[in-house]
């Protein structure tokens, strides 16, 4: 790793300091870095190509075939027949990522874990009254690969949105700091495909408007935006002029997981939204068992070509034993509580809600009681 501490420009009026830092392949690099023989290969975490399972992530050497998360596990296989194909390894990776956080914690108190392997981080005042962030994000980017022989991509912002889009602008190994007097500049031909929540289709609609860039979504007028995409329109909005007042939130727990996506083309064949849900049931069961955490209630959110938005919900009896369960009660919401296979849907998602990791139902968790059958 080298990364060099030095001196950087301290003198720069930050309002806020903001750390996103993103592990870099974090499943496929553990593994790498476990087994030494997987180094420099195309190794691919999640479901058994010859099952309906998908990718949870893989290495950079497996990026160059095409293979991505939440791919099918089949459609890696075809993509990269050369691929190391493992299960994950979700009770490894939570020791790993719990060592992570104690190095954010020497830090700062205020910790938002997106996930297992990415954190917000709010430096503004920093536990040891270091200045810089920058310096801040090459400490601890030294930090975790002296810990867990791990790289980490960081991104060093005024808020929580940009320091996200400039964690992933060099990875792997990457630090990228967009300074308070820089956001128009970096923003400015940073193509919206980048912004988090412009999938395929809102890519389009923009393109159909003659934007392409932030820059270009800057200058639309946001009464316009709002007529074609609602409120997330005035979203889009603010984040091409980089505005996020979101707060970093440590104790902000989400009280629900989910996976959602916005197709290419409107869909009408209900087998195969079907089989999308079932991919999501997979992913997110795997996820909240990494998390020891579940929930009771199975949330289905659809949107119609039309942009209808609907979601509709069934709660259990008791939690999810399997993601077999969460994907039949999603299955049945979707053919008997919405108008799958007669209008078109262009998003669809699958989330369990109530989220609840206390008490007892927390030891059963850790006890692996709920998890009887293995998944």
């Amino acid at each position: 790793m080298g990364t060099e501490l030095q001196k950087t420009n301290t003198k720069i009026s930050w309002p806020r300091k903001i750390i996103h830092v993103d592990m870099d392949a974090f499943f496929a690099a553990v593994e790498q870095r476990d087994w030494p023989e997987f180094q420099g290969k195309p190794v691919i975490v999640g479901g058994d190509p010859k099952s309906r399972g998908v990718v949870s992530t893989c290495s950079y050497e497996a990026r160059k075939f095409g293979v991505h998360s939440a791919m099918s596990s089949a459609q890696a296989k075809r993509l990269c027949p050369g691929g190391i194909f493992l299960r994950p390894n979700f009770e490894k990776y939570r020791i790993v990522s719990n060592q992570i956080r104690s190095i954010f914690e020497q830090h700062t108190a205020l910790v938002e874990p997106a996930s297992l392997d990415e954190a917000y981080l709010d430096v503004t005042y920093h536990r040891f009254g270091i200045e810089d962030p920058e310096m801040i994000a090459k400490l601890i980017k030294q930090n975790i690969f002296a810990v867990t022989h791990l790289t980490a991509s960081a991104g060093v912002a005024v808020n929580m949105f940009l320091a996200k889009i400039a964690s992933d602008f060099k990875k792997p190994d990457g630090l990228t700091v967009i300074k308070p007097d820089e956001i128009q500049s970096f923003l400015k031909e940073l193509p919206v495909r980048k912004v988090p929540g412009v999938g395929p289709v809102t890519e389009k609609r923009l393109s159909e408007l003659g934007v392409q860039t932030c820059g270009e979504l800057a200058e639309k007028n946001e009464g316009e935006l709002y007529r074609i995409f609602g409120k997330h329109g005035i979203l889009l909005s603010k984040r091409a002029n980089g505005i996020d007042d979101s707060e970093v939130e440590p104790d902000g727990e989400s009280k629900q997981y989910s996976s959602e996506e916005t197709f290419p083309k409107d869909v009408t064949d209900v087998k195969w939204l079907k089989e999308k849900l079932k991919e999501y049931a997979e992913s997110i069961f795997e996820e909240l068992k990494a998390q020891f955490r579940m929930g009771k209630t199975i949330v289905l959110k659809v949107k119609y070509h039309d942009f209808q938005l609907i979601t509709r919900s069934y709660t259990a009896q008791s939690m999810p034993q399997n993601p077999e369960e969460i994907w039949k009660a999603a299955a049945h919401l979707l053919e008997t509580k919405t108008e799958a296979g007669q209008k078109p849907i262009r998003l669809l998602g699958l989330g369990i809600s109530g989220l609840n990791d206390s008490g007892e139902e927390k030891k059963a968790l850790k006890q692996g009681e709920l998890f009887e059958d293995g998944c």
